[in-house]
């Protein structure tokens, strides 16, 4: 078959091409060969997580960047954008993924299928996935083994087969939750906020129930376990809007919601965050580890992409300094939690010798 070689060329003429931002049917939105147009503004997309960050970086750099473009930002989901970004090259893709956890193996192999072979991996701070009800609602104290028995499709029976779960309040999971009928919004397939809380949620919790931990050892089974959540109605998926999900819990007594950290911190009047082992989610317990649900958040910048689109390496650099993402920067208020100094120096350090990424584990 000649169906690589063919590829790789392509992909190299796409290369030159956009270098000149000439058209290139490699990676175009449209599908249509010859159909990118030259771009001159940076554009980020994915994570709605990510997304206020982005934006208020983008706010400032448009600001400080008289007579440019102003960036484009989209919220398309963490899994959305790393596939925008990996379609290809060139003026019709994005210049930069944001991601609420790491990109995937099979997420890099796309990328190089595609001839995005050079990404820069950047961290760009904290965040912690929150368990959240209205202000007035009942208070819980959730352990981890709670979200996989409230919220897992199956889970062990009283003869220890695996049942579709039966739990229809929270009760019936840990007698020491409130008597109420389990009701909970959140993130999508494509949120990275979602694969996120199913790695550091259900999975830990899965491992506290000995039916489940007893299968680590199959981690297919294993994961289709605890990674597949119940689809009777009691989970509802809630779109890419953090924001709506906040809302619904005012508008449904008695529900609960899953989304960011940074959206608890915007809405304390309306909603309250409940503890998960007894942690409650804060900046101090998402940065040292403690709260359960704590994860890392990432950008991911085309590097073939620099020195072509305007603007794209300062923009980089705006969001990874000090008065950016460090401790006590513009992007704290909006509810990042800031990597340690030394952490942010390693990270910039990345972001200013344009340092590309291995494939991921």
């Amino acid at each position: 078959m000649t169906v690589l070689p063919t590829r790789l060329l392509k992909v190299s003429a796409c290369v030159a091409a956009f270098a000149a931002l000439a058209a290139c049917g490699e990676g175009s939105s449209s599908g249509a060969p010859g159909n990118q147009k030259a771009r001159t503004g940076v554009w980020a997309a994915g994570s709605s997580t990510v997304f206020p960050f982005v934006t208020r970086v983008a706010e400032n750099f448009g600001r400080n960047n008289a007579g440019g473009a102003q960036p484009r930002v989209e919220a398309l989901g963490t899994g959305g954008g790393i596939q925008a970004f990996c379609s290809g090259i060139g003026p019709s893709t994005p210049d930069i993924a944001n991601a609420s956890r790491p990109m995937k193996p099979s997420e890099f192999d796309r990328c190089v299928e595609n001839g995005v072979t050079d990404i820069i991996e950047l961290k760009i701070g904290y965040d912690g996935i929150v368990v959240a009800t209205a202000r007035n609602g009942a208070s819980f104290d959730l352990r981890l083994q709670d979200l996989y028995l409230g919220l897992a499709k199956e889970v062990p029976g009283a003869d220890g087969k695996f049942v579709a779960n039966p739990n229809t309040a929270w009760n019936q999971v840990n007698p020491n939750l409130p008597t109420q009928r389990i009701q909970v919004y959140g993130p999508p397939p494509t949120s990275g906020t979602r694969d996120a809380f199913l790695e550091l949620g259900m999975a830990p919790g899965g491992e506290k129930v000995p039916a489940v931990a007893a299968l680590k050892g199959d981690k297919a089974r294993f994961e289709a376990l605890t990674h597949t959540l119940r689809e009777d109605t009691l989970w509802i998926d809630s779109g890419e809007n953090d924001n709506a999900i906040v809302q619904t819990l005012n508008r449904t007594p008695g529900s609960l919601g899953v989304f960011g950290f940074s959206f608890l911190e915007q809405n304390m009047d309306t909603v309250k965050a409940e503890t998960i082992d007894g942690v409650a989610p804060s900046i101090e317990a998402i940065a040292d580890g403690s709260y359960p649900l704590a994860r890392s958040l990432y950008i991911y910048v085309k590097k073939a992409h620099i020195g072509v689109i305007p603007g794209l390496q300062e923009f980089v650099l705006e969001f990874m300094s000090d008065g950016s993402a460090g401790r006590g920067g513009y992007l704290q208020d909006r509810g990042l939690v800031p990597l340690k100094a030394e952490e942010l120096a390693e990270e910039r350090a990345k972001a200013t010798g344009q340092t590309v990424m291995a494939r991921p584990n």
